[in-house]
């Protein structure tokens, strides 16, 4: 199936989207490229909420596909590749994924995007092109001891346009985002403004499909998979990332929820009850902000298609691809 087509499988956390973009794989010859922030991180595996997997070796393709993650006999990308101390951004993962998405569709096979990370998947559906600026690791160290507030006035006096747009998307408590603002200002004195759209085009060659459940599902599944993680060895993993692989404390506190929580929790700095009932908390937030996401993209243009299950998920696929 050759076609310039693509999927992406997105929506809140615990909501099942790996479920359903390897159902969707399997049934139309898809690979899939990870869209999460935290799961192209060696060694984050339970609190990132990554599938067991493994990475195998392709030949006859270039480097950015030749060793995919394998997930029940689906190949994934962007998924285990790089340490955790290593710093990530949107634009990296933009300019990585294109590449993917390619060689993906020339070989025949159709791109499924999946994951949570909201913004960096945004951007690769609209083609964006982040302006390539270096992490400068001796401002991220002042910028990290500075309270959220100071950075959103810091970032209102140096780039005003940057600042209202952070406001109008309400990512105002997205210390990386305003952190990554900060580094583009002091190099290219503004944020370069997303470019217009045309959704019209971008509705035709890509089916948005979000699992939908309700407040009180979402809560549930939170619920059940903070257990399950636990009962897995969540701990035991942020606590090894630190112990073993070098991670600083701080910086696993900057990934968020479960390694946040953990890594408080793990050096004493509060009680279980405090941690378990943080972290479910947080975790809820979080997927009320992803919705919020999907509402604002909507309302700038993206046709997203809400689905109860698998099935339609993969009703609506076949409809979406040519015969």
């Amino acid at each position: 199936m050759s076609t310039n087509k693509s999927l992406y499988v997105v929506g809140p956390t615990s909501s099942g989207k790996s479920d359903f973009a390897i159902d969707l794989a399997k049934e139309f010859s898809g690979e899939v490229i990870g869209c999460d922030s935290r799961q192209i991180y060696r060694h984050m595996n339970i609190g990132a909420g990554k599938e067991s997997g493994k990475i195998v070796k392709r030949s006859g393709r270039p480097s950015v596909t030749s060793h995919p993650y394998v997930v029940d006999g689906v190949d994934h990308f962007m998924i285990d590749t790089h340490h955790p101390n290593t710093d990530y951004n949107a634009g990296k993962f933009i300019a990585r994924a294109r590449r993917i998405q390619s060689d993906i569709a020339r070989r025949g096979s159709l791109p499924i995007i999946c994951g949570g990370t909201m913004f960096w998947a945004q951007g690769l559906l609209e083609g964006v092109s982040l302006p390539h600026v270096s992490s400068d690791p001796a401002l991220r160290k002042e910028l990290e001891t500075q309270a959220t507030e100071t950075l959103l006035k810091r970032l209102a006096s140096r780039d005003p346009r940057r600042y209202k747009a952070i406001l109008t998307t309400q990512d105002q408590a997205n210390r990386p985002r305003i952190i990554r603002a900060l580094e583009i200002v002091a190099v290219l004195g503004s944020v370069p403004p997303e470019p217009s759209v045309d959704y019209n085009l971008l509705n035709q060659n890509n089916l948005i499909i979000v699992p939908e459940w309700s407040t009180q599902e979402i809560r549930d599944r939170i619920k059940l998979r903070l257990d399950n993680r636990l009962d897995a060895g969540m701990l035991d993993e942020v606590y090894a990332l630190h112990h073993t692989h070098g991670v600083a404390w701080s910086r696993l506190m900057r990934f968020g929820l479960e390694y946040d929580w953990c890594t408080r929790y793990i050096r004493g700095d509060i009680s279980q009850e405090v941690f378990l009932t943080g972290l479910e908390n947080a975790s809820y937030k979080y997927a009320k902000r992803q919705n919020t996401w999907l509402r604002r993209w909507e309302k700038k243009g993206a046709k997203i298609h809400y689905v109860k299950n698998s099935q339609e998920a993969l009703d609506l696929t076949e409809n979406f691809l040519p015969e």
